[in-house]
């Protein structure tokens, strides 16, 4: 008879796969891989979440990482900002790219070379390339927005590294990337289907479908390849995959208070985000705009947000917490603070 797993269960292993029950001491490309990817809309966001999740980091860390190319910035899951390694950019872009994205339309296709050898040229930004891309191929307004956010994802043109800072200029310049080595799609899914079991399991067909924005039909086809699955369900009848040997602590075990950047990728890498956000908060935490909130977790589940004014973090609780519950938010919050100032 298959297992069910609880809530709770499902909780704390997504946490222990998260680094977010006990902090480990790591180098920032080897969190960013483990966590294939880390969502980067908001340039402090990585950092905030590499601090939360390791010992000692220091922001100069990944900045030389970014510098040096082994990080590098880049649209993939959800066709949303990322820091992804080096390596696993091939990856992901193979793995996508037969998800209908915007890079895949027939215009994008047709101006991708044209926008490469501009970028290859210097450093380019969003104005230069839409003024290329009306004089060289007639597109205007909306087209011509288009045509440049598909072309630069098909032809690996990249974020500047700089806009990946701490404290980053807020102009945005894009550059060519090193083209990756070509990888079978299929293959290419596989494997990251597997990554993702590894960071973010036990968990759902759909739930890999929500993380990454592929279509179902594009994702069973890995998970048939994945003949060393274990498989579980949840209290809802849901059948749930995971690696083999992936971390499943007791639904008891003590999760600390943990403080989450904008857009923190274990709030949105599932199809049901009650694992870590509770329902009665999901509306609060990520609004209809994409935003989503910075949040700090009591006992594993989302129980608030934060935000820094005039150098201080202050927190909001979405309910009353326990005197000694909030004692530790708020020594929390000054750790945060120090790294922060």
């Amino acid at each position: 008879m298959t297992r069910v797993l609880t809530l709770r269960e499902l909780n704390r292993a997504t946490l222990a796969r998260q680094l977010l029950l006990e902090r480990k001491r790591l180098a920032p490309t080897a969190v960013i891989e483990r966590l294939v990817g880390m969502q980067a809309q908001w340039p402090p966001a990585p950092y905030v979440g590499l601090w939360t999740r390791t010992t000692g980091f220091r922001r100069e860390s990944l900045e030389r990482a970014l510098v040096r190319g082994a990080i590098v910035k880049a649209t993939v899951m959800r066709q949303t900002l990322h820091l992804v390694t080096r390596r696993d950019y091939g990856l992901l872009r193979a793995a996508l790219s037969e998800s209908h994205y915007p890079d895949q339309t027939g215009e994008a296709r047709r101006v991708a070379a044209s926008v490469r050898e501009l970028a290859e040229a210097r450093p380019l930004t969003t104005r230069e390339a839409l003024a290329h891309l009306e004089q060289v191929h007639g597109l205007t307004g909306f087209e011509a927005e288009r045509a440049w956010r598909g072309a630069r994802v098909q032809a690996h043109v990249l974020p500047h590294h700089e806009s990946a800072f701490w404290a980053t200029s807020p102009a945005r310049r894009y550059i060519a990337a090193a083209e990756p080595e070509p990888i079978d799609s299929l293959d290419a899914r596989v494997e990251v289907v597997w990554r993702y079991l590894a960071a973010f399991g036990p968990a759902s067909v759909r739930d890999v479908a929500a993380w990454s924005l592929m279509r179902q039909r594009e994702v069973v086809p890995a998970f048939e390849r994945l003949e060393q699955l274990r498989r579980f369900h949840d209290e809802q009848g849901r059948e749930l995959f995971d690696v083999p040997r992936g971390p499943l602590p007791p639904a008891d075990t003590p999760a600390p208070v943990r403080f989450l950047p904008h857009w923190d990728n274990v709030l949105l890498s599932f199809a049901d985000r009650t694992r870590v956000l509770p329902d009665e908060y999901r509306k609060t935490v990520i609004r209809n705009n994409g935003f989503v909130a910075p949040t700090f977790l009591v006992d594993g589940f989302v129980a608030g947000e934060w935000e820094v004014k005039d150098g201080r973090v202050r927190v909001e609780p979405y309910a009353p917490l326990p005197r000694a519950t909030r004692r530790e938010v708020e020594d929390e919050a000054r750790r945060l603070e120090a790294f922060v100032a």
